[in-house]
């Protein structure tokens, strides 16, 4: 990869060594992750102990946004995508999103699922202008212990 020029976005794969402590600040303002479950040192853990499709948007050395995607073999997920937010509106969301979508599309992936609250509705403008759009489906989890 070539090097950013100054305020230049660049989507690279997540390094742990360079990356944890500030996608960590990140996922924790954007997200708050009340539950311990959703803590970000556990889910990058997790993470990263199963595949490497976790990106991170970077400017001038600093995470702006990231994005993690996951495939199955059957279908592809888009999880948490965050933008900082003094560097919203410049397109970062959409170059992750891209990224994750090519990776994904590398693996085999034909579908991409996310899962966004219904009452995020900047979400789902971001989702809806990046080509997603609601299917009629019902949502169910389950806490195993």
């Amino acid at each position: 990869m070539l090097p950013a020029m100054e305020n230049e976005i660049t989507i690279i794969l997540y390094d742990d060594a360079v990356h944890r402590n500030q996608v960590t600040d990140l996922w924790e303002n954007v997200f708050g992750y009340p539950a311990d479950y959703n803590a970000p040192e556990v889910v990058i853990d997790r993470k990263i102990a199963v595949d490497d499709l976790l990106f991170v948007a970077v400017e001038g050395g600093a995470v702006v946004g990231t994005v993690m995607a996951g495939y199955d073999g059957h279908r592809g997920w888009i999880y948490s995508l965050a933008v900082r937010t003094d560097s919203r509106s410049r397109g970062i969301g959409s170059m992750l999103l891209a990224a994750a979508e090519q990776a994904l599309a590398g693996q085999g992936c034909i579908k991409v699922n996310l899962q966004i609250l219904d009452s995020n509705a900047g979400a789902c403008r971001f989702y809806e202008a990046n080509g997603y759009g609601v299917e009629a489906r019902i949502s169910m989890g389950k806490k195993l212990a």
